[in-house]
């Protein structure tokens, strides 16, 4: 199995470990200490040695931060994470804070008035410091560079990293790396700038064609880059993560260091350089600062190259969406053949798994299933362990979220379903759900358009029912790289407009807390619309759906859906049948065909 159901969060320990927090913080004259959830590469998902925020706290979601005080400790949550952060810390020492609603800076100012609050600089990015800093001008309260607080009290803290860095497949990739590297380098002397400083994992994973296995879930390699304006780049990582067939692919093009010798190479340049403000440390602007390097503020040159994906690429991902939409539909027809509490959360994980590893091609799973049952179900990232496992009772819904990690391509899919009979305000509140998934599917928008402009349309069958979910409509999803990949998202903050080849999730939901969950999930790459008859000259996208797995009809209220979207679920379920069936056995190619038959 490559998911676990051991329990990791320990709130227990979150007490004292917070005191002897406190006592280091004492012992540096500081009045706080800001502990995150990122590590130096600013991914959302962390190896076990940068876990900072869930050693202390119990926390174990993919956002949020603790800012620790002396005598208050703010664990900041988002929307998907504010009924799980009560059951995962200890709220007599940690009090869970709406965010971004609350922002760190106001926060401080009620709590505290004046002092010192400490930070790891390789932790923190310049415009989350500088964003803080304007939020306490004119108070008492400063930011001020420390080392690690945290490290200095965790004992058995695990090693870094070392992964193995692998080559990937031009095939795949559809560009070269060599090319890549001269195309970006080619931008910054556009822009007058010498070099521009790499420090995300996918960044150097997509620039340089590799992959890597530093993150659990996230084929993706630790280091840092400097690409040149020349189309040189310098690539610093760990030596035990680099073999001769790296060295031979990466060739004459790329220079291989130390980490250590990041710092000194960041010094010896000439400028200006290009730092993102939004993902580099604020350690790598302290480094330029010190040593005179002239720096500018600009985005990663490979985030928007790296978000539309190429012809290969999406033609790779298409086939392993197929292949993993037959190993989904295996697993539904082995689920409707078990009788109502009789199978576990666990049970249907590990069932799942093991038909996705049926293929021979599944290299990991994109992340830990969520399973989640009746109430858990109102848990948007609920991860089941041995000790919350539930079994599925008649009446519930289960909410079974997952994906897998193939070489050609990165899954992510989500499916409601009926466990015995259900009741009718579920499934009134599942077809308003699909209603909102529909409306994103058949979407036409005038180019330029981003995520912001579009997330409202998934909402708005909730809306008009006074209903609403709390999290944004989309993410995006790399190509065997990260299930979350920015900057494009279907999101009310996501100022980035849609271009084609930019892969996202249709995901709406609704969540009642302590009764049920819904959340139904395909991917969808943009593309260039076709014109239409009549239409004015006006420039369009839509997009393409690349999940083909039937939506479960009996929890669909037809009469609630119009004539347009019910022509559009039953033609989706058609596409199904037509693609899938013939990677099926034959008990499970019978099911589809009941599955997908018209509403």
């Amino acid at each position: 199995m490559f998911q676990s159901f051991d329990t990791t969060a320990s709130p227990e320990y979150g007490p004292a470990r917070l005191a002897q927090l406190r006592q280091q913080m004492q012992g540096e004259g500081l009045a706080g200490f800001l502990v995150p959830r990122a590590d130096a590469h600013q991914g959302e998902y962390v190896a076990p040695h940068d876990a900072r925020l869930e050693w202390l706290t119990g926390f174990t979601g993919s956002a949020g931060f603790c800012i620790a005080l002396r005598d208050v400790a703010g664990v900041f949550v988002d929307g998907r994470y504010r009924t799980q952060v009560k059951h995962q810390v200890d709220t007599g020492a940690f009090t869970p804070v709406d965010w971004p609603e609350t922002q760190p800076a106001p926060w401080l100012r009620q709590h505290l008035d004046a002092g010192r609050i400490g930070f790891d600089p390789w932790l923190h990015t310049p415009g989350e410091i500088a964003r803080i800093e304007k939020g306490l001008q004119g108070s008492g309260i400063s930011l001020a560079p420390c080392p690690n607080l945290v490290d200095r009290i965790w004992p058995d803290q695990p090693e870094p990293p070392t992964g193995k860095i692998t080559p990937y497949p031009q095939t795949l990739a559809g560009e070269a790396h060599t090319d890549k590297l001269a195309r970006l380098g080619a931008t910054l002397r556009n822009h007058g700038q010498s070099a521009a400083v790499i420090t995300l994992p996918d960044s150097l994973a997509w620039l340089l064609n590799v992959r890597g296995s530093d993150i659990p879930r996230n084929p993706i390699p630790h280091g840092f880059a400097i690409l040149h304006d020349s189309g040189q780049a310098t690539l610093f990582t760990d030596a035990a993560k680099v073999d001769e067939a790296l060295r031979a692919h990466l060739g004459e093009a790329v220079t291989l260091r130390p980490v250590a010798a990041f710092a000194p190479a960041l010094r010896s340049l000439g400028g200006p350089v290009r730092v993102d403000h939004d993902s580099a440390p604020i350690w790598v602007l302290h480094q330029l600062d010190e040593a005179g390097v002239p720096h500018e503020a600009g985005q990663d040159p490979c985030i928007l190259p790296k978000a539309t994906k190429t012809r290969a690429e999406i033609a790779a991902t298409r086939e392993a969406h197929l292949r993993d939409a037959a190993a989904m539909c295996e697993f539904l027809c082995w689920f409707d053949a078990q009788p109502p509490g009789t199978i576990t959360e666990i049970d249907v994980a590990t069932q799942l798994e093991g038909f996705r590893r049926a293929s021979n091609e599944l290299l990991d799973i994109s992340f830990d299933t969520i399973a989640g049952t009746g109430p858990h179900g109102a848990i948007m990232h609920y991860r089941v362990t041995h000790d919350t496992n539930a079994t599925l009772e008649d009446g519930q819904l289960i909410v079974l979220d997952s994906g897998g990690q193939y070489l050609d391509g990165t899954t992510d899919i989500t499916r409601t379903l009926p466990v015995g009979h259900v009741g009718e305000e579920e499934k009134t509140c599942f077809t308003r759900v699909l209603k909102g998934l529909i409306a994103i599917s058949r979407l036409r928008f005038p180019r330029g358009l981003a995520g912001r402009d579009l997330d409202a349309i998934a909402r708005y069958p909730l809306w008009v029912a006074g209903q609403d979910f709390n999290h944004g409509t989309g993410h995006g999803v790399g190509v065997y790289m990260c299930v979350h990949e920015g900057p494009q998202r279907l999101s009310r903050m996501s100022e980035v407009a849609l271009q084609p080849g930019m892969i996202l999730s249709n995901e709406p939901g609704y969540y009642r807390e302590g009764a049920f969950g819904i959340r139904l999930e395909n991917l969808i790459v943009v593309q260039e619309a076709p014109d239409l008859p009549g239409a004015d000259p006006r420039p369009m996208h839509d997009f393409e759906t690349l999940t083909f797995v039937p939506i479960d009809r009996r929890l669909v209220m037809p009469a609630l859906l119009g004539d347009d979207e019910r022509d559009w679920l039953n033609a989706y379920h058609a596409e199904c049948r037509d693609k899938i069936a013939p990677r099926l056995s034959d008990e499970a190619r019978l099911w589809l065909q009941k599955a997908t038959a018209p509403i």
